[in-house]
């Protein structure tokens, strides 16, 4: 799904007002109905308590007020501390009017909100239109609410919070247990930075245009689910090893060929028909007893890489994994990259590169102009940053994310939670899967050796195998955690979970 700006959010709006002929003020009764009935799942009337909802004067704050208006019908205490100003917006009067008999306090600086620590509050002092960072009583607000520690739920985004770009480091904002938004995900809500801020949060549907959200440009979007059901093509029936293609897999030095076993045995999970993996001769007896599915073709050196085999036989080539940064592996590296883009058909070999393979690169930048079109890069912010540069904020690091990949024409997954894959046309997909139990060592292998089975896969173009290898991953992450719990998931999980998600995602 697209991720759209603030201006591009309040289009959308307008275009849903004028495309269904309601009034915005209909719009805010949707939204106020969709959360009261998500917050009746969340909370019940014994757990919250008397409720404060604070109200902003524009929009935001009026859908503050028909939330209260709903809550109130069903049963729950309220009480609403309302942000003084000269100009409210004509939706949020109609919603003033609507409110039933409820305490109300007018917020001044000499007549503040009392929260005490555990209270549930509802911030619906400012949301998307915010244009500036939080100031004179509504900062004042902020700091009570996060001082006590309060419970709080956040309507659209919390306040003080930009959509899609960094506020100032001294601005105060919300910190929010929850946030709910309406149609779509706010691009806020997928970076680190933010994460003390948003909490955990849920988009619901109320109905916006899809015309327009189908028509609106936007370089970000979210992959979930829903996206990529049916991606991965069924089997044909007469189908045989030859058909899902031979991978070569470069990876291992001593003291790390558990990296290269573990790559090894995701890329077989993940259905490549043949894999061969060249490694140090020392790790010949590891990966022939770990991995007995795949070849192995040992280098002449007994603890890492030093030549580069025949690249002949292979539809796709992947490198990095436990692969070490001695000289003559990057000499391999450079061979690798050169002979790619020679070969006996119209498109360059499809690689992978990842850890090591990526540090080499950081190391000897002149590299870079040799990547292949398509090749794909997996690093994380670190291994990133040695790629390119240190990033301002997260905000500064999609940016530069974005132009690394359009100028070396390659895609690049930044992994992380919500890991971003950037493609050569500047497009930055999100991902929605996986949870932080992957934050594990060999996690990353595991992803290398998936997308280079799915690399070597004809009938996927590359960005197609790498936004369905990266949720697939992910997918993994989460059916390992629902069996084994987040701190106890190692990688040798994700490769058993690998066919699994691959199979929820098949046509």
């Amino acid at each position: 799904m697209k991720i759209l700006s603030a201006a591009q959010t309040r289009q959308l709006d307008q275009a849903t007002i004028q495309s269904q002929n309601i009034t915005s003020g209909e719009l805010m009764e949707r939204a106020a109905a969709a959360f009261a009935e998500w917050f009746f799942g969340q909370f019940d009337q014994a757990e919250a308590g008397e409720i404060l909802v604070l109200c902003g004067p524009g929009n935001n704050g009026g859908d503050g007020l028909a939330v209260a208006r709903l809550l109130h019908q069903a049963g729950y205490q309220m009480r609403v501390a309302l942000l003084p100003s000269s100009n409210y917006s004509e939706d949020w009067i109609r919603a003033r009017q609507q409110l039933p008999t409820i305490p109300i306090l007018n917020i001044r600086h000499d007549d503040l909100p009392i929260v005490e620590s555990g209270t549930l509050v509802i911030d619906a002092l400012l949301g998307t239109g915010l244009r500036r960072p939080l100031y004179s009583v509504g900062a004042a607000v902020a700091q009570i609410l996060n001082a006590a520690q309060a419970r709080v739920v956040a309507i659209d985004l919390p306040s003080g919070l930009f959509a899609d770009e960094a506020q100032p480091l001294d601005s105060v904002v919300v910190r929010a247990d929850y946030t709910v938004s309406f149609g779509l995900p706010k691009l806020a809500f997928l970076l680190p930075q933010n994460a003390g801020f948003v909490g955990q949060w849920e988009v619901l549907d109320i109905g916006l245009s899809a015309d327009f959200i189908a028509q609106a440009p936007t370089p970000w979007h979210f992959t979930d689910a829903a996206a990529l059901t049916g991606a991965l093509p069924r089997r044909p029936k007469f189908a045989h090893k030859g058909t899902f293609g031979h991978a070569l897999l470069l990876a291992g030095s001593r003291g790390k060929v558990g990296a290269a076993v573990l790559a090894a045995r995701a890329a077989l999970r993940g259905g490549v028909g043949l894999l061969t993996v060249r490694g140090p001769a020392g790790g010949y007896d590891i990966l022939q007893t770990a991995v007995p599915e795949a070849m192995y073709l040992a280098d002449p050196h007994p603890d890492f890489i030093s030549e580069l085999p025949d690249l002949t036989p292979y539809q796709a080539v992947g490198i990095g994994p436990g692969l070490g940064q001695d000289t003559a592996s990057l000499a391999v590296l450079r061979s690798l990259l050169e002979a790619a883009t020679v070969t006996s058909e119209a498109r360059p070999l499809p690689l992978v590169l990842d850890a090591d393979a990526l540090n080499l690169l950081g190391a000897h930048r002149e590299l870079l102009e040799l990547l292949p079109e398509n090749t794909i890069l997996t690093p994380h912010p670190k291994e990133f940053e040695r790629l390119t540069q240190p990033a301002r904020d997260d905000y500064h690091r999609l940016d530069l994310l974005r132009d690394f990949a359009q100028v070396h024409r390659c895609l690049v997954v930044l992994k992380g939670a919500y890991s971003c894959l950037a493609t050569p046309e500047g497009e930055l997909h999100f991902n929605g899967s996986g949870n932080p139990g992957m934050g594990t060592g060999g996690s990353g292998d595991v992803l290398t050796g998936l997308l280079l089975a799915l690399r070597a896969h004809r009938q996927l173009t590359a960005f197609e195998a790498a936004r369905l290898g990266v949720f697939a991953h992910g997918r993994a992450g989460d059916l390992a955690a629902a069996e084994v719990g987040e701190a106890g998931l190692i990688a040798g999980d994700l490769v058993r979970q690998t066919g699994p998600a691959l199979r929820e995602l098949t046509g």
